[in-house]
């Protein structure tokens, strides 16, 4: 159950950053909401999986799911550049998360 708990906190993370981007500064009051809730949320997602899971292989995978996440959302979504190195970059960090998982005793 851990690791459901850190994917959809990642996957919240994801939420957040994006929506703070929408929130412009958060200047404007729905999407500054979206980011207060669903960071909250995900920081607490994070807290409660670390009861099981390593600080280490908890919070990498976390900030990996965050980070290619917003990643795939600024090309798909908001139109940002894309280039080989970008997506190498994307890919090694994914490399790294199943590397953690595949090695972490839980």
């Amino acid at each position: 159950m851990a690791w459901v708990m850190l994917l959809v906190a990642g996957l919240l993370e994801v939420i957040w950053a994006y929506s703070m981007k929408l929130s412009d500064s958060f200047s404007k009051p729905i999407p500054s909401l979206i980011t207060i809730v669903t960071m909250i949320a995900s920081f607490g997602l994070l807290s409660m999986s670390m009861r099981t899971l390593p600080l280490g292989t908890a919070y990498t995978i976390w900030t990996g799911i965050g980070a290619v996440g917003a990643f795939v959302v600024g090309i798909v979504v908001l139109g940002e550049q894309v280039s080989v190195l970008r997506i190498a970059a994307a890919v090694l960090i994914v490399a790294g998360l199943v590397m953690m998982k595949l090695f972490s005793s839980h």
